[in-house]
């Protein structure tokens, strides 16, 4: 792996969290110059035309001032389908670059592959384009940090897909939490996100790619590497190589709703961490684990997260039994409870009675239109993800993704010895102890792995300490010419 001079580094990390630190400051841009904001109407284009990009496209169109007008994939017949379906008379592309030439484009959407979330946004930010970019912002943490460099280099706006945070409760939540202090002081925070999935298979033969698809654009950053699952899209977030994993897709929300919520994002990222997990039971051509529980020491709040997409068990279709929301945060308080999820939420005493209930819509529409609202104001520090609190939270899965692929073999003493400083660990790692059991999987045995306690600096952007050139390796991912994120100056 490329390393970054820690003397270099350390600057550039420490001027990303001082923009992140200073989000309430005004981040203003002069008026664009281009087309479409002289007349308060925004050519939109779209890289990517997948699922999601489905549903943003369904959102923006239906904005006064907003029109589709470039669409690109290298699939050819997703472009075709948005064409018909959405937007007949935008440009059709499949190299996300010719897009970007195009003069009656000012704004992207960034609905791709995980791998190449940061460097479509960077070269739409160097192209002069304001982006709006799918979670998780980055696939590696340094392309995260180079992407919100881009964004000041630029002077662009660029908001992250996490949009819970333009729900309205969740300054009802903060408010109840923080200001009225309601359940007294916060004392922990378990996170989850617990959700069924199916395996993906294993061939014996690698994937035949369709003819339809420029499998060199498909893959750009990626390490070119046979396939050996059974289908080409979306199964690619099960692969380390194109993308994070469950903690990537779904940890990022539900991390970022306890960094709103129980932090405040006044915890940048974690100063140690230490997790274990492993894909187990299924057999097929996955490598992110299918089962993740991970410790955050944020020095203050200690803070679990735990994953499953298996069931409870063999002949049960459910996920396991556990505290909380199947996809939320739990903050226990020394006055009762607080759990948060998706577009609702409730407080408990420390009878079990709930004293009070929040409701939500999720946040769905109103991100899109604060990003457009921004894009014609020029001030970034109306953005409710500005990617500087995109690039946070998704640090904290970068992270715990590091604790897994930097493990060694499961032992039970290891993890033990946290349960005596942090006994919602313990609780957690017992809880998945008893989720394998149930599929016949002996962590010890059956592929389970276990970190140390890795201690990262979070001004430094780097591990120190034990292991620590080997989590290293993990904060910057090789790329593959000529689809190499740059260092952003």
């Amino acid at each position: 792996m490329t390393k970054t001079p820690p003397e270099k580094n350390q600057l550039n990390r420490r001027s990303i969290l001082k923009a992140a630190a200073a989000a309430g400051a005004v981040w203003s841009f002069p008026a664009t110059p281009l087309r479409a904001m002289a007349n308060d109407e925004i050519g939109l284009g779209f890289i990517s035309c997948g699922s999601r990009a489905g549903q943003h496209m369904q959102v923006f169109r239906s904005m006064n001032g907003v029109n589709i007008t470039a669409l690109c994939d290298p699939d050819a017949s997703r472009v075709e389908t948005a064409s018909a379906n959405v937007a007949p008379m935008a440009k059709k592309f499949a190299d996300a670059r010719e897009l970007l030439d195009a003069e009656d484009v000012d704004a992207v959407v960034v609905a791709t592959c995980n791998h190449w979330h940061c460097l479509a946004a960077i070269w739409a930010m160097e192209a002069g384009k304001d982006v709006y970019v799918e979670k998780p912002l980055s696939h590696s943490q340094w392309e995260g940090d180079q992407t919100v460099a881009a964004a000041r280099k630029y002077g662009r706006i660029c908001q992250v897909g996490t949009q819970q945070r333009s729900d309205p409760m969740q300054a009802e939540i903060k408010k109840f939490l923080h200001e009225e202090k309601a359940l007294g002081k916060i004392l922990s925070c378990r996170v989850n996100r617990y959700g069924v999935r199916q395996p993906i298979g294993r061939r014996d033969t690698p994937l035949k790619i369709d003819s339809s698809i420029d499998y060199d654009l498909w893959l750009g950053p990626a390490q070119e590497k046979p396939i050996f699952r059974d289908k080409l899209q979306y199964d690619w977030h099960w692969d380390f190589n194109t993308g994070s994993g469950e903690m990537g897709n779904w940890g990022v929300h539900v991390l970022d709703d306890a960094r709103n919520n129980i932090f405040q994002d006044q915890v940048a990222l974690p100063k140690r961490i230490m997790g274990g997990g492993g894909r187990v039971a299924w057999n097929d051509a996955g490598d992110t684990p299918n089962v993740h529980f991970v410790y955050f020491d944020t020095g203050e709040i200690p803070t679990i997260i735990g994953l499953s997409n298996m069931t409870a068990g063999p002949d049960q279709p459910k996920s396991p039994a556990h505290p909380g929301p199947g996809s939320g945060y739990i903050a226990y308080c020394e006055g009762g409870r607080f759990e948060g999820q998706r577009g609702r939420a409730a407080a408990y005493d420390n009878d079990g009675k709930v004293i009070r209930e929040f409701k939500g819509n999720s946040g769905g529409r109103l991100h899109q239109e604060n990003f457009i609202d921004c894009c014609r104001s020029r001030d970034a520090s109306q953005l409710n993800t500005p990617v500087e609190m995109g690039n946070l939270s998704t640090g904290w899965c970068n992270l715990a993704n590091i604790a897994f692929q930097a493990g060694q073999p499961y032992t039970a003493a290891e993890a033990a010895e946290l349960a005596k400083e942090i006994p919602t660990w313990g609780g957690l790692h017992e809880e998945m102890l008893q989720h394998m059991a149930a599929h016949g999987v002996q962590p010890a045995e059956d592929g389970v792995r276990l970190s140390p306690m890795l201690e990262f600096n979070v001004d430094q952007g780097q591990f120190v300490g034990d292991r620590a050139e080997q989590a290293n390796s993990f904060l910057k991912r090789q790329y593959r010419a000529p689809y190499v994120v740059p260092e952003v100056a």
